[in-house]
């Protein structure tokens, strides 16, 4: 499968001056997709704060990282509005991790684990559900990388619009009625794929 690259224009926000332009962007979409990326933990029971929040157009994406800033009241303001709406996956792990920066109550917010069981996929993992869907291998070798890091290598950032892209990609194709799963060439089932080798 060919390897998934972001199609559109990459912005890393890293200091005050260019959150609120952000957010007035995104605004303007009535939905995103969403993702978090945390520093790797080595260490048993030691769980680091989000250092990267990326929200994504279908041709934009920023790349919050709140590493260096924080969550700034603006941002805050975004992802507490039920007014937009921001598609992720495995939210809950998002959600835990980022109440370490703020006492934050999102709103507005979908899960894609919620969304593909009504369409006969039982992966839920975004690199599995996208393949299935698209034909198409989002890369995780830049998952476990420092996302503390002074500065985000170009892979860094390429990863992180992806998946938060792919998950706005994804909403939008299952909602807008693109996809059977009895035409997909690909498993989709992974229990009566179990079952069919066992036959």
């Amino acid at each position: 499968m060919p390897q998934v690259m972001f199609p559109g224009d990459i912005h890393v926000i890293d200091s005050m001056f260019h959150v609120k332009e952000a957010v007035r962007v995104l605004t303007m979409s009535p939905v995103v997709g969403f993702d978090t990326e945390t520093r790797p933990s080595f260490r048993k029971g030691v769980v680091h704060k989000t250092a990267l929040i990326q929200i994504s157009t279908l041709d934009e994406c920023f790349l919050f990282r709140t590493c260096k800033i924080g969550l700034p009241a603006v941002l805050a303001d975004y992802l507490a509005s039920d007014r937009f709406t921001k598609v992720g996956l495995s939210l809950h792990d998002d959600f835990k991790i980022m109440g370490k920066l703020s006492e934050l109550k999102p709103a507005g917010f979908i899960d894609l684990q919620d969304v593909v069981g009504k369409y006969s996929i039982t992966d839920i993992s975004l690199q599995k559900i996208y393949a299935i869907l698209f034909g198409g291998k989002i890369a995780k070798g830049q998952q476990l990388t420092n996302w503390e890091a002074p500065e985000l290598s170009p892979a860094q950032q390429n990863y992180g619009a992806v998946d938060a892209w792919a998950c706005l990609k994804i909403y939008n194709y299952l909602k807008d009625g693109n996809f059977n799963p009895n035409l997909s060439p690909y498993i989709i089932n992974e229990e009566d794929h179990e079952q069919e080798k066992q036959v």
